[in-house]
């Protein structure tokens, strides 16, 4: 029961694509002064409902109302007119432009008709100010920004347009663990000052932490909407799936000890960010890489897979000394190497190309004969991973683009899976994605470690070390500060581990 009168109101909303049902008669209410958390799968009908809410889709059927008086949105600009914006996980900035001409775009402050630069500037470092973000300069270029600083730009943005209702698409999927923090205390800040948010996000521990009311969406429906924390998260998650909720991380067979390693580094180093990184990695083991985030972790991975120069140290694949100077090289046969990126959109997919051409850009080679591509060779190996990750497509046909946000990541690591590798590095891949998924990408990479292929997991989530992970590397400052193993693989020595603080032998015993 809400404790108010709604400012925003969808009642009865319906939206089709073609023969695809994204929303069937969807109900939420969302009010001033509260968060409001969006909770459900890929392909629930979340991101569908947002786009009606700020203008970029109209509703087929329905009624939604703003303050009590019934509105339909014809464009974002019209949605943003009536006080709703959004911040959505796909970022919206243009890398030439600088901070303070992306936070005004849409509406620049002009004088004797041209944009007024002095303003401009205040106006951007106010909203930086507000979005916790005033080390961001409004002269950087935003290209030169990391991911993670980026998106507090995106946040900057919103908020320079003084909204009644912001709605955030899982606006922390990029940030650091410290921007997070300062995002928390932003949106915390502005239901103090009455503002109406929609959160929307796949971590718990966020809806948990930020939330006041919830709603769950399954298959395009809205099931049900109760104030936050009056259900368990497995209750939660058996809403959002719509079937018992069983264990989220598959068993740990364990790895024999006496196995030659597949893939083994020692004193790796690169150009003061990497320093003396020493560590094996055997046939069937997922090795799990944590820390706090920036630590080196990304480097560790671009430089296995090829990617950076003058990399010091030694690398043995099966025993035999290796320089990857390329990622051709890396993914080539002898050392079959495959890395699934950080950023499904700019690293890992050609949005406008097809699912099958995006499946099959990484293994060109394995299915080509005399340089054309042997195209039964290629639709056996598609349609085998189409089963082998459980991916919902229409036809390999249509735009990887169409495919939800779930479905898009498994193309991603499906295209890297077309080459068989042994070699499987992760960087952070179930980044934005939902429980469901989430627990079929965690089976997966126990089969594909059953299988004979060393995983390497790097993971911002402590949760996914713990529970996927039969070692983790700990990272500071570039290097490994501590190997995790067995039962010392809990929450407690990773966050010392990452704060670089050894924890007391008799704390360590005493760990459960």
């Amino acid at each position: 029961m809400l404790l108010s009168e709604p400012l925003l109101r969808m009642e009865g909303i319906s939206k089709r694509y073609g023969g695809v049902i994204a929303l069937k008669e969807a109900d939420i209410a969302i009010r001033s002064g509260a968060i409001h958390a969006v909770l459900g799968e890929n392909g629930a009908g979340k991101s569908t409902l947002i786009k009606i809410m700020a203008g970029v889709t109209a509703p087929d059927e329905g009624r939604m109302l703003l303050g009590g008086k019934d509105v339909a949105f014809s464009s974002p600009a019209a949605a943003n007119a009536a006080g709703i914006v959004s911040v959505f996980q796909e970022l919206s900035l243009i890398p030439d432009l600088s901070v303070a001409d992306n936070i005004v775009i849409s509406n620049p402050p002009r004088r004797f008709g041209m944009i007024d630069r002095r303003a401009q500037r205040q106006i951007a470092e106010e909203a930086l100010n507000r979005a916790g973000a005033s080390d961001i300069h409004p002269s950087s270029l935003v290209k030169d920004l990391p991911l993670s600083r980026r998106q507090m730009v995106e946040i900057a943005k919103a908020l320079a347009r003084k909204p009644r209702l912001m709605i955030l698409d899982e606006a922390t999927s990029a940030l650091t663990r410290s921007d997070v923090e300062k995002v928390f205390s932003v949106l915390k800040r502005l239901r103090s000052e009455g503002l109406a948010l929609v959160y929307i996000s796949h971590r718990m521990h966020e809806i948990a932490e930020l939330a006041d009311d919830c709603t769950v969406f399954r298959n395009g429906r809205s099931i049900e909407s109760y104030p936050a924390g009056t259900k368990t998260d497995h209750q939660v998650v058996e809403l959002m799936i719509g079937r018992e909720y069983k264990s989220v991380f598959p068993a740990k067979p364990g790895v024999e000890a006496n196995k030659a390693p597949v893939l083994s580094c020692h004193d790796l180093s690169w150009g003061g960010r990497l320093a003396d990184i020493t560590f094996d990695a055997r046939p069937g083991e997922i090795v799990g890489v944590g820390g706090l985030d920036g630590q080196g972790q990304r480097e560790l991975l671009l430089a296995l897979f090829g990617v950076l120069r003058d990399i010091k140290g030694d690398v043995q694949i099966n025993g035999r000394g290796v320089r990857l100077s390329s990622p051709k090289e890396a993914k080539s046969t002898a050392n079959s190497i495959a890395l699934i990126p950080e950023d499904r959109k700019t690293e890992g997919l050609m949005l406008s190309m097809t699912v099958r051409e995006n499946l099959s850009i990484a293994a060109l080679g394995s299915v080509s004969r005399n340089g054309i591509i042997d195209r039964g060779a290629e639709a056996a190996r598609i349609d085998e991973l189409l089963k082998l990750l459980a991916i919902k497509a229409a036809t390999i046909d249509m735009p990887v683009s169409s495919l939800s946000g779930g479905n898009q990541q498994k193309v991603v690591i499906a295209k890297w899976l077309m080459n068989r590798p042994r070699i499987v590095l992760l960087n952070d891949p179930t980044r934005g994605i939902d429980v469901g998924t989430k627990q079929e990408i965690y089976q997966l990479l126990r089969k594909l470690a059953d299988g004979g292929a060393a995983i390497i997991f790097y993971s911002t989530d402590y949760d996914e070390l713990i529970g996927c992970c039969d070692r983790v590397l700990v990272m500071y400052d570039g290097t490994v500060v501590r190997t995790l193993e067995g039962d010392d693989i809990n929450e407690r020595e990773l966050i010392g581990s990452a704060l670089n603080i050894a924890a007391r032998p008799a704390e360590r015993r005493a760990t459960p």
